[in-house]
């Protein structure tokens, strides 16, 4: 976009709980530039002005783990959830062999429009294309850039279908991170499903591409007991202490699902660097047992919010809640309100720094440009700018503007650029298809 987007006297959002009203916000070449009282702060010749009428403004939405296109091929519905995990395993597997990349990015497009419409500016997804990861990758990039939204794209690669195979999936993801480490938005991670589907040889050729790329690795962290058993049986380990000895820990992992962690083993994932990605709703609906991520959500160093393909975070939030007051009633959270807000705002901030190398999480100057307007108006202690439960009134007010690296995705509830209803049928149209390759109404 030429010239500057200028938003004009908002309600500044800060992740402690204040709030600055009448300000306005000045972006320019996708970079805030300017934070200042709205009256300090004239409209120019060539300025795109947002009227936000005291509306509030806040970063951005971070999904630290999903799958966009997967988890629209299985819904989490009743046949599904009651099925046992190596089942649901088989069951996933089935239909992501029958993708094609026209299908992925189709549902790409969708999944994007859906989390720009939910004031999410960055995914972080996890992609099973089996037979094309090449152009299931691209097709990915395609879509993100097609709607604005930034993606960190990777593969889940695994050895259930032979080495070979493996390999090859591997260096195909590789090859799609090197073509995509400097694009402004997209960038490919390195990427494999578990320990327990991951063979040493595997484990150990991803190591050696993410050290020669310098990429982020994405993968699901004992995601259940058979992940733990299966991993414990093949290689004498836990699933923490094997990855962390094949050098898949540190600050470029990403790990999702951490669903079977001992307290020590998250105090060891803290320690390296390793950014958890939690899905406390998802956990809740996909295991017997929601208590496995206590370990990691009492220690909160590098921990944000995921949705797993399925919801959108505003619920995924709702479900830490739950399990944060668990924790806080029992004297091993003394902050509740400042340990969501590092889930839902800091931890997500610090996890896009680390994957763009720029400052983000707030709407300071020197930031990079993903906001949402939100239609709220906080209320707000004259004297201290304190708004009680300010991340609440957040999550649960309507997304009216989203805008990622200074473009304009959302405007007043709309998409632009894109008609979501064409979106929307575009993607049932390719859902149809391959639930009829995959038999699955029989």
């Amino acid at each position: 976009m030429e010239g500057r987007l200028l938003l004009k006297n908002c309600a500044v959002f800060r992740a402690d709980g204040r709030v600055r009203h009448g300000m306005a916000v000045v972006v320019e070449e996708g970079i805030i530039r300017r934070v200042a009282p709205d009256a300090e702060v004239p409209v120019l010749p060539g300025d795109w002005e947002v009227a936000c009428r005291g509306r509030l403004v806040a970063p951005g939405l971070v999904d630290c783990h999903s799958h966009m296109v997967n988890g629209q091929l299985l819904p989490p519905n009743g046949d599904f959830l009651l099925r046992q995990p190596r089942s649901r395993l088989e069951r996933m597997r089935g239909v992501a062999n029958l993708l094609t990349a026209e299908d992925v990015e189709i549902l790409t497009r969708f999944a994007a429009a859906r989390a720009l419409l939910d004031g999410v500016s960055l995914v972080v997804d996890h992609l099973s294309c089996p037979t094309d990861v090449a152009g299931g990758l691209e097709a990915q990039a395609r879509a993100a850039n097609t709607l604005g939204i930034r993606l960190v794209t990777s593969h889940s690669t695994h050895s259930l279908d032979g080495a070979a195979v493996a390999d090859s999936q591997a260096d195909a993801n590789a090859d799609f991170v090197r073509r995509y480490r400097e694009h402004p938005r997209v960038r490919g991670a390195l990427g494999f499903h578990a320990s327990y589907t991951c063979e040493d040889s595997l484990l150990s050729r991803i190591a050696g591409h993410r050290q020669e790329l310098n990429a982020s690795v994405v993968f699901h962290l004992a995601e259940n007991e058979d992940d733990l058993s299966t991993t414990y049986a093949t290689h004498g380990r836990r699933v923490v202490p094997r990855l962390d000895a094949l050098g898949l820990l540190g600050p470029h992992a990403i790990a999702g699902y951490p669903r079977a962690v001992e307290r020590s083993e998250a105090e060891r994932l803290a320690a390296s660097g390793t950014f958890i990605a939690l899905t406390p709703r998802a956990t809740r609906s996909m295991d017997r047992a929601a208590e496995s991520a206590d370990g990691a959500l009492s220690s909160l160093h590098l921990v944000g919010l995921g949705t797993g393909g399925h919801g959108t975070l505003q619920e995924e939030l709702a479900g830490a809640l739950v399990s944060m007051l668990s924790l806080a009633r029992s004297g091993r959270m003394p902050d509740l309100d400042d340990s969501l807000a590092h889930l839902f705002v800091s931890g997500p901030a610090e996890l896009c720094t680390r994957l763009y190398g720029k400052p983000s999480g707030g709407v300071d100057e020197g930031s990079i440009a993903d906001l949402v307007v939100y239609d709220a108006i906080p209320a707000a202690d004259p004297e201290t700018g304190y708004s009680p439960f300010l991340l609440g009134q957040l999550v649960a007010a309507r997304v009216a503007w989203t805008i990622v690296d200074g473009r304009v995705c959302v405007r007043e509830g709309q998409l632009l650029g894109s008609d979501y209803v064409d979106l929307a049928r575009d993607a049932a149209a390719a859902l149809a298809r391959v639930w009829s390759r995959a038999r699955l109404g029989s």
